[in-house]
């Protein structure tokens, strides 16, 4: 006789097993069960996702568009913690991302300026706290116009500014100190720190650039004056000769690159600047050329008559007698004709002559240039031979004729000055990393190996959980429930068979009913609606035994 079923105990004999076992055992496996879980799903990140480490802890403090762009251009993959707000990189790119936000001077900063006047004053604020909040406004504004230059990674802004007297004895002049944090591998130039001690002292009423202290993140005071002038020209004309070398080189590389390619030459420019102050005035005169400047001519002539003959006295100066008519006249002239009387002439010139007179003043141009030296070298060229191998080969002389025909107009070469241009042809000695022979990589050192690697042992610790642990612990499970279902189904069915219900389920027509026995129904002493309510239960929970109850009957009635 099989046993009937019980339709009122779970049908899994893993919850019977469970519900079979102690608190404390029914905790630890839980805790087992849960960490199982979590070893699984480590695994599965651990093999499938990349190790990624914070870039950032907290975005609060950096412009995050500006930090994702730069990411985005570098073509490295980020990720945002949820919980945290951490800004993840995979380890791998970790310090290539450092490298690339700090060129463009990430993360900056940010300081407060004027924004801090927007801010809600409580009732009461005494003018000392307006007047701070004011100062600490302009600092701001100033730190983040000085930030905005390249060299400079952070600046702070202090200002003394006195208050107002009116009395002229106790006036004083406003003073600013500026500390600069500088990025690292570069400096400030002289005149980068001139721009921010004029940028400063422009800014506050009063406030001359001398007062304006400029100090940099290692201590050194960038806003020190030089007072030998002798050291400032030379470092001027140092810079400008400088500039001009680099000048003449970008010239030399610029026409000598498409030509040899890139690191095939190398080329040097050597200037001799003159910066003598020379101011000349010459004047010079040309005796070819003459010019007349002023005349002065002077005739006299006097007639014989009118000379006095007489002996010198009172006689002499008598005025002279009757004059005689002459006998003849000249018809041409006019004049009479007589006998010649005794005459004097005299004819005086004074010339006064300009000669050509030329007047010059000359002042020469400083920081011009004296001579130039330009020396390049030619690494040879590079041919391939019949089997596409690389061979080098010298230059020819022609060859590095028109080189330097070319070097020559880069620089504008003079003769005159004495400028000299030399090309020479060396074989660049070939660097010891170019000769490094690095060790072939086994094929199990590969990258691709180790990522398949990884993904094996994922799946065989998956499989060892599933196999090892939870498979066994289920089945013990299974077999517990089992076991105690049919212990619990044998004892049901003696404690039918000993309240006489032993047909039930095996399809006999033993007598089967629903008062007394194990089903602990409703006595005839208890009221209608109770033994109805109880009839309606035992209908929904075991209605195979009520079909048999009511089969008997009708069997019984026939």
């Amino acid at each position: 006789m099989a046993p009937a079923p019980s339709k009122g105990r779970p049908k899994s004999d893993l919850f019977e097993g469970f519900n079979n076992l102690n608190l404390l055992r029914q905790a630890g496996l839980m805790i087992g069960l849960a960490a199982s879980v979590a070893i699984g799903f480590a695994v599965v990140l651990w093999t499938q996702g990349e190790d990624y480490r914070p870039l950032y802890a907290s975005l609060d403090r950096v412009d995050s568009s500006e930090v994702f762009e730069i990411l985005e251009q570098s073509r490295i993959d980020y990720k945002i913690d949820v919980a945290t707000g951490a800004l993840l990189v995979p380890s791998s790119d970790l310090h290539i991302a450092r490298l690339r936000l700090a060129e463009v001077g990430l993360p900056r900063q940010h300081s407060h300026g004027f924004e801090l006047m927007d801010q809600e004053q409580p009732l009461g604020t005494s003018q000392f706290v307006e007047s701070t909040r004011y100062h600490r406004s302009i600092e701001g504004e100033l730190a983040r116009t000085i930030t905005s230059i390249n060299t400079i990674r952070s600046a702070r802004v202090h200002l003394a500014i006195p208050k107002r007297s009116v009395f002229v004895r106790d006036a004083r002049k406003p003073k600013a100190s500026v500390f600069v944090e500088v990025f690292p591998g570069r400096t400030v130039e002289q005149a980068q720190v001139a721009a921010i001690v004029n940028l400063v002292a422009s800014s506050i009423a009063e406030l001359v650039p001398e007062e304006v202290t400029v100090v940099d993140q290692r201590g050194n005071l960038l806003s020190k004056i030089e007072n030998d002038e002798s050291l400032i020209l030379a470092d001027r004309q140092r810079t400008f000769t400088r500039r001009v070398e680099d000048e003449l080189t970008s010239r030399v590389n610029s026409i000598l690159e498409p030509v040899l390619g890139a690191n095939r030459f190398r080329a040097e420019v050597s200037a001799d600047v003159d910066f003598t102050a020379v101011e000349q005035a010459a004047e010079t005169f040309n005796p070819d050329l003459t010019a007349l400047r002023s005349e002065q001519i002077l005739n006299e002539a006097r007639d014989g008559a009118d000379i006095g003959v007489g002996i010198p006295g009172a006689l002499t100066n008598q005025p002279p007698g009757t004059a005689e008519a002459p006998e003849t006249i000249d018809p041409e002239t006019g004049q009479p004709v007589g006998p010649a009387r005794p005459s004097n002439r005299r004819e005086q010139a004074t010339r006064n002559f300009e000669l050509d007179r030329t007047i010059s003043y000359t002042r020469h141009q400083q920081g011009r240039i004296q001579r130039l030296s330009v020396a390049v070298v030619v690494d040879d060229k590079i041919v391939l031979n019949e089997q596409g191998q690389e061979l080098r080969e010298p230059w020819t002389a022609a060859e590095i004729e028109r080189m330097e025909t070319l070097v020559r107009d880069a620089v504008g070469f003079s003769a005159a000055r004495g400028d000299s241009v030399n090309v020479l042809n060396s074989p660049f000695r070939v660097r010891d990393i170019d000769n490094i022979q690095l060790p072939e990589i086994p094929w199990w050192q590969e990258e691709w190996v180790l990522s398949y690697l990884k993904q094996g042992a994922g799946v065989l610790v998956i499989l060892m959980l599933i196999f090892g642990l939870l498979r066994p612990v289920l089945k013990s499970l299974a077999r517990t429930g089992g076991r105690i279902s049919e212990e619990q189904e044998a004892q049901e069915l003696a404690a039918l068979e000993a309240a006489g219900l032993g047909g039930y389920g095996d399809g006999s027509d033993a007598t089967v009913t629903l008062t007394g026995g194990v089903l602990g129904l409703p006595g005839p002493d208890e009221g209608y609606e109770q033994q109805l309510n109880a009839i309606k239960g035992l209908v929904a929970d075991d209605p195979g035994r009520v079909a048999q109850v009511v089969k008997a009957w009708i069997n019984k009635d026939d």
